[in-house]
């Protein structure tokens, strides 16, 4: 009998943490379909093992893991490896994928039946279809001929926000539920809330009609039906690019599928000259940049953490010290820059200062009240790292037994607090790239405005269709891409998951303030090799890293290309209807 979770073998009454949220069951992460990608096909047997779930004691009904069973990671990476990897049981596997049919990862995911995740499936179908005849933004009083047009721009749309949802919402998840501090299903609860109240609370109320300053305005003067076919094909195009890569497990990023799109729109259509060839360059560079600065932050990070707390007499109150401080520095700076404080900037300042003391006083009581009994056992404790000169690159051990218990407590607490600011700031800035187009097309179709380059409003109904859609394409697919981000790049812990996403967090809320060329999606990727680097060149996976840049490569000119395709469809259907 296999049961699906991992006990250390150590003799512990303080081995589990009495805390759900942050222990995953072991097949938390080998619950993915085995159609995923190519990728997965071929290594399967590296990262997941399928078990067959047993009866349990009531006791252990909630999934519990030990986090002393990552102590082999922190110090002998290559022991870890090699008692992790078992051979799957592959006839079970093809099995229940052929059995249960397309639906079969999404159950798996969310360990639930088949039939149940078909059930969701249709559900959200039926509520995309139905909640555009409720909507304001459909046009009361207009021709029947307008009201149709303004549904299928509305179904456009949530089409472009369903695929940001399963595509870009790993970059909040990917790495909680790769390190264990969150299992897929808490995740993708956890972003459904706070990427539907940031889309809704936060979401860009008012956007130019030419989404990021790629297209002249002026062009396209007169021109109005050519513009609106341009704005749907670039949602479409966008959107069918973001599927495939999201099927495949691929991260990409959302701006560059709505850039690729407009500049293959603006330069068949209205000419070299209808686009801002600096804004294109800005995005190919960022492509180098993000990366770059997101291994180079999160390597820096990491090594710290080794250097200064698993180097201490007293790892585990070493974490314990730090964590507030940290909380503190993340709070206040993610208060500064995602939620609207006053103008004033000595009053702003304020604000985001009590935001970020406020932060860590309560992360600092949840800790002592989580880990306390714990933290009381090690104060006599000391390492044998005290006396060693150690230098800030050097291969430090980790720490073992109930000082990993707390370091990897601590961090996984903050690690789920990133992620979920990450969440809701996701929400309200990446909806403005189904949105944005969506409120210009419905307004070039409803009013005749937009082509002046003007200012557009969008709607409160049309915020909360793009933050459904973000929350249906991220419960039926959105475990994809967070397989890729959370464990296919590197194996991650709470420390290292944590030392990613500060570390692509840090980078882009200061390019966005500096003005730097900066991709989330990318700069998260490039975080997370960086840990793997720090580890090691051969922490990283170079099959899955050469996957996900060559689907970076690709997508600007596929999103042109089908855009281009796109829009030659929908005018001549435009010319037909009208």
């Amino acid at each position: 009998m296999t049961l699906p979770y991992r006990f250390s073998s150590v003799r512990h009454r303080s081995l589990l943490l009495k805390t759900p949220h942050l222990c995953t069951p072991r097949s938390a992460l080998g619950c993915f379909s085995p159609k995923e990608s190519p990728f997965f096909k071929k290594n399967s047997a590296l990262f997941f093992s399928p078990q067959k779930h047993t009866s349990l004691p009531l006791k252990l009904v909630c999934p519990f893991a030990s986090f002393s069973s990552y102590a082999d990671a922190e110090g002998d990476e290559q022991h870890h490896t090699d008692q992790q990897i078992q051979k799957p049981n592959e006839s079970d596997g093809k099995g229940n994928a052929e059995a249960t049919g397309d639906f079969s990862g999404m159950a798996q995911a969310f360990h639930i039946s088949s039939n149940t995740a078909r059930g969701i499936s249709i559900a959200i179908a039926f509520c995309a279809l139905c909640f555009p005849l409720f909507m304001k933004s459909l046009g009361q009083g207009l021709a029947l001929k307008t009201k149709l047009l303004s549904y299928a721009t509305l179904l456009f749309g949530f089409y472009m926000a369903w695929n940001i949802g399963a595509n870009d919402v790993a970059n909040a998840m990917g790495t909680s539920v790769g390190s264990g501090a969150l299992t897929i299903r808490q995740a993708v609860m956890t972003a459904a809330v706070l990427e539907f109240s940031g889309a809704l609370l936060m979401g860009t109320h008012v956007t130019s009609t030419m989404q990021k300053g790629i297209l002249m305005a002026n062009v396209f003067q007169g021109k109005d039906m050519l513009l609106f076919a341009g704005l749907l094909s670039s949602l479409a195009a966008a959107g069918t690019w973001l599927q495939v890569a999201s099927y495949y497990g691929w991260p990409v990023s959302t701006t560059h599928c709505i850039v690729g799109s407009m500049v293959g729109f603006g330069l068949v259509y209205g000419g070299a000259g209808a686009v801002f060839w600096s804004s294109l360059a800005k995005v190919a560079s960022s492509w180098v940049i993000s990366p770059l600065l997101g291994a180079l932050v999160s390597f820096l990070v990491y090594k710290c953490i080794r250097r200064f707390v698993y180097s201490a007499p007293n790892p585990g109150k070493a974490a314990a010290a730090a964590a507030p401080v940290a909380v503190f520095i993340g709070v206040a700076s993610i208060s500064s820059a995602a939620f609207p404080l006053s103008k004033i900037f000595p009053i702003a300042l304020s604000q985001a200062l009590a935001c970020g003391a406020a932060g860590a006083i309560i992360f600092d009581r949840i800790i002592r009240n989580k880990l306390g009994h714990l933290l009381a056992k090690t104060k006599s404790e000391s390492s044998q790292n005290e006396a060693k000169s150690i230098g800030f690159l050097s291969d430090i051990a980790g720490p073992t037994g109930t000082q990993l218990e707390i370091v990897y407590g601590v961090f996984g607490y903050m690690q789920v607090l990133s992620a979920c600011f990450m969440s809701f700031a996701h929400g309200g800035n990446d909806v403005s790239n189904a949105i944005g187009p969506l409120a210009a097309a419905l307004s070039i179709l409803q009013k005749g405005a937009g082509v002046g380059g003007g200012e557009i409003v969008i709607p409160l109904d049309v915020l909360a269709w793009g933050g459904f859609g973000i929350v249906a394409g991220l419960t039926m697919w959105g475990y994809r891409v967070i397989a890729t981000i959370g464990k296919k790049i590197t194996e991650l812990t709470p420390t290292r998951g944590f030392a990613a996403e500060f570390a692509a967090a840090s980078v882009v809320l200061f390019a966005s303030k500096l003005g730097l060329p900066i991709s989330a999606t990318h700069t998260l990727v490039g975080a997370v090799m960086g840990v793997g680097f720090a580890r090691g060149l051969n922490s990283v996976r170079a099959e899955t890293v050469r996957e996900i840049v060559a689907s970076w490569l690709v997508t600007i000119p596929v999103g042109a290309t089908l855009a281009v395709l796109y829009t030659w469809i929908f005018t001549k259907i435009l010319s037909f209807v009208l």
